[in-house]
């Protein structure tokens, strides 16, 4: 058997941008045929639409963009063999799709048989399912293609090795989440283990709303050997050599194993992307954040930087009557450390305006959290109009244990377009931000912001915990209730008190109207809030 060259084009591609989605497929099938001198170049599940085209996929026109992309790319397959996944039409029904494209045809194509229709999947919404498997010859090695799901469940590879493929080529679109890659190479080698296959996982990288998808391209070998591995969140071409060897498909890679990332490192990478591709992709020109003090902003800004470079980003510190003089100098010198624009606008002359107006109907009632509240509103005033005037994206700085709880202000500290922390616990934050200061640039965020209280200083000498729970209680208990789905009966049962337990469990729910209306947000975890976790907003439903 002759050396069969296979290009992984581990691509970041724009969903609904077919015309884009194709220029980059061509280009990068002209390189793979015309530079490295490869026989075959796989790309992503639905490669031509990019990952979820979601309602897109209910536009007739789409289907005539598809199609014409195709015909464009068709002769590119006289030079190249091509795996392109892509939505197809047949028969009055859509498939999840990839053809495979040689001598200026499509000799095969195979519809997806597995539809997942969980977490943040809904395929079953749109596509069919498929009903057989489908094997292409690679020179000598029988080889079948199957799209994401179809690895995850046993009987696509099992049917494929029964009808005498070697090689498994799987092309996915699987977004990121903690842990993600240690599960994907298990279920890889297991596979493997079962049925003597090769096999070639491609997946998709870039951010797409809430979703990151981190690349982390694989290929193990007959044996379940990790042959190779792409980066995490980078895009590449990545070469492969595959040739027979005592009976066996042997692959080979120059490319370098890349760095295994800690947990803390790949959450930042993935909001690093998530930032970079929302505020590119919907075409702003950057970001702007609103800088506290606290740690929760500060992160905000340390990720908003990497993503998009200090000259993208500037920041607004907005002080009130009650803000420490400790959080603007803290504020400042993160600014100063990252060199952004920095804008100072106090907002005690629109508070006492406020107040001013609303006195009349206020008359004879205590201050409570209104007056709060206004504060926050305030300022959502305020970076909403910079966003508006410099075409910014108001990057807004809650966590996950805040959205949770509702500890946040609609229209306030909620105002914005992307909220990056929206699926890192307050626990996580400051794991995140000990690690950025560990990385080898100096301490980017003042160790006085780590370590102080966090407050929102909306009143005099505010804590937190004087509303919460300490976080260390918090932060477990709600991962528990939210990614768990344990009850408050287990919660309680594994040690956490009663009416702690009680009174998270009835702020999380009570909330549901704020998350609803809150900012989208990179996903990390195996339940965020959004797509992922969706529950109604009147609901009379109660734990027992």
């Amino acid at each position: 058997m002759k050396t069969t060259h296979i290009i992984l084009a581990q691509r970041n591609l724009s969903v609904g941008n077919i015309t884009e989605n194709k220029a980059r497929i061509i280009e990068d099938a002209l390189d793979a045929c015309d530079g490295k001198k490869a026989d075959l170049i796989i790309f992503p599940e639905l490669a031509l639409t990019a990952y979820p085209p979601e309602d897109l996929l209910l536009r007739a026109n789409l289907y005539e963009q598809i199609q014409g992309a195709l015909r464009e790319i068709l002769p590119l397959s006289e030079n190249i063999d091509m795996i392109i996944g892509h939505p197809e039409q047949q028969g009055g029904r859509l498939y999840n799709a990839c053809s495979y494209l040689r001598g200026g045809k499509i000799q095969a194509t195979y519809h997806k048989q597995n539809l997942p229709n969980y977490a943040v999947f809904d395929e079953k919404r749109y596509f069919t399912a498929g009903a057989a498997n489908c094997l292409i010859q690679l020179a000598d090695i029988p080889t079948a293609i199957t799209i994401c799901e179809d690895l995850w469940e046993a009987a696509p590879a099992r049917q494929a090795a029964a009808q005498g493929a070697e090689l498994l080529i799987n092309i996915n679109a699987s977004p990121y989440r903690i842990g993600k890659t240690a599960e994907r190479q298990e279920l890889l080698k297991a596979r493997a283990a079962e049925t003597g296959l090769a096999i070639i996982y491609l997946n998709l990288v870039g951010g797409q709303d809430e979703l990151v998808f981190d690349g982390d391209s694989m290929a193990i070998d007959n044996e379940g050997h990790l042959a190779f591995h792409a980066p995490q969140f980078q895009e590449g071409l990545y070469l492969l050599a595959l040739s027979r060897k005592d009976g066996k498909i042997a692959i080979r890679s120059e490319h370098p194993a890349p760095e295994v990332l800690s947990t803390e490192a790949s959450i930042y990478q993935a909001l690093v992307l998530g930032v970079r591709d929302y505020v590119n992709k919907n075409g702003f020109m950057g970001a702007v954040i609103g800088l506290s003090g606290g740690i929760d902003s500060a992160l905000t800004l340390a990720v908003a930087v990497d993503a998009l470079g200090a000259e993208n980003v500037e920041v607004v510190l907005m002080p009130s009557p009650y803000t420490s003089a400790m959080s603007n100098e803290d504020a400042r010198a993160m600014a100063d450390k990252l060199d952004v624009a920095c804008h100072l606008i106090a907002i005690d002359k629109p508070f006492a305006a406020f107040s001013e107006i609303l006195a009349p109907v206020f008359a004879g009632l205590p201050a409570d959290t209104t007056e709060e509240n206004i504060q926050a509103r305030c300022r959502g005033v305020i970076m909403m109009a910079i966003s508006n005037k410099r075409g910014r994206l108001v990057l807004t700085t809650g966590n996950k244990s805040e959205m949770a709880v509702g500890y946040a202000t609609l229209y306030g500290d909620m105002a914005g377009g992307f909220a990056p922390l929206k699926d890192v616990s307050k626990s996580r934050v400051f794991q995140l931000a000990e690690w950025r200061n560990s990385r080898g640039d100096g301490e980017i965020i003042p160790q006085r912001i780590i370590k102080r209280p966090p407050s929102a200083e909306l009143r005099p000498a505010q804590k937190d915990e004087d509303s919460l729970p300490p976080y260390s209680i918090l932060d477990p208990i709600l991962e528990r209730y939210i990614e768990q789905d344990q009850s408050p009966t287990q919660i309680i049962a594994a040690g956490f008190e009663r009416d702690t337990v009680l009174e998270v469990v009835r702020l999380v729910d009570r909330n549901e109207y704020k998350r609803r209306q809150a900012a989208p947000g990179v996903r990390i975890t195996a339940r965020a809030f959004g797509r992922d976790r969706r529950y109604p907003i009147a609901s009379g439903y109660k734990e027992n």
